[in-house]
């Protein structure tokens, strides 16, 4: 299965794990084992999480015109999450939810295993075994990047279906029926290259929250196994998906917001056009009109999303790893 076999993955089992919970093996696992097992992880982090990234995106949304001209009132974020629910029903807080694992699948599943490839066999581990801070950075943006400019039409439909619902409730009719309404749709409108609507703040993005999730939560780890008893444990495992998500926040969420405003551009009804297309225009635009601190709109619900994402991600990710005798990360 994927070049690794039940056999296989009984003989990884068996290999002594160094001082750092991992295989000495490690750098033979399949690219493709690597692959199923994060995108497996990220499936069931991403449906747990998802209503919290629905109300991330209207919060960063905020400030469109409903079809009178009228700017509606900002809500915070749970007037923003009852609002959905309430106003749309439960099933709203689940809209685009196809889109985003399917996104996942391809973005976290690369991201992963190029991720671990530059840290086994391209960049490599210093002579003791660990991979220090400036060797992680480098691998974690590159792998962000990579992954996620593959992934980006997946994130341009899940944006525009979550963008969708307040739209209706602002008065316009509905463009898209569901995820592959919406794929067809963009593709017979606006191209091939119209489905990378917005990758660069999407890339961006990504590599800077890459860096902040893998990068971070793979070096808390070596330091915390270092540095004290925890071990190889859940509680270690937690204590490290804490601090990436905190950082992946932190650096993630202007671009988050600038991408996310670029990719709902593309949905503006003719009525309410947009005032920017592009990322750098809607930077200047924002920070105009709304401020620098618009830039971290939406960074409380960001993180928490971020965080039980990460804790479930990553408890899911290291728990699969040893069940099929890989090894922890």
């Amino acid at each position: 299965f994927f070049g690794f076999s039940p056999r296989r993955a009984l003989a990884h089992s068996r290999i002594l794990m160094s001082s750092k919970g991992r295989s000495a093996a490690d750098s033979d696992v399949p690219f493709a084992f690597r692959y199923v097992l994060s995108a497996c992880s990220a499936s069931v982090a991403e449906t747990v999480t998802y209503p919290i990234d629905i109300t991330k995106t209207r919060l960063q949304l905020q400030g469109q015109k409903d079809a009178s001209g009228r700017t509606l009132a900002h809500r915070g974020i749970w007037g923003t999450f009852t609002g959905v629910l309430q106003e749309e029903g439960f099933l709203a807080l689940y809209r685009g939810l196809p889109a985003a694992v399917l996104r996942h699948v391809i973005y976290t599943g690369a991201r992963f295993g190029v991720y671990e490839v530059l840290r086994e066999r391209v960049i490599g581990r210093d002579s003791d075994g660990s991979f220090p801070m400036h060797k992680a950075v480098v691998a974690g943006m590159l792998g962000g990047a990579i992954a996620q400019f593959i992934a980006s039409p997946t994130d341009l439909v899940k944006v525009l279906l979550q963008a969708q619902g307040r739209q209706v409730l602002l008065g316009y009719p509905p463009k898209y029926k569901g995820t592959f309404d919406c794929f067809a749709t963009l593709l017979r409108e606006a191209g091939v290259l119209g489905m990378w609507r917005g990758w660069l703040p999407n890339v961006q993005r990504a590599a800077l929250v890459n860096l902040g999730e893998l990068t971070a939560y793979d070096t808390a780890k070596q330091a915390l196994l270092k540095h004290t008893s925890v071990g190889d444990t859940p509680a270690c495992h937690s204590l490290s998906s804490l601090a990436a998500g905190l950082t992946a926040a932190t650096l993630g969420t202007p671009a988050d917001v600038i991408k996310s405003r670029v990719m709902a551009a593309a949905a503006a009804p003719e009525s309410a056009p947009a005032p920017y297309r592009g990322a750098l225009q809607c930077l200047r635009w924002t920070v105009k009109h709304e401020g620098w601190l618009a830039l971290y709109k939406g960074w409380l619900p960001n993180w928490l999303r971020m965080a039980p994402w990460s804790w479930t991600f990553w408890i899911t990710y290291e728990r699969l790893r040893v069940l099929t005798g890989v090894g922890s990360f």
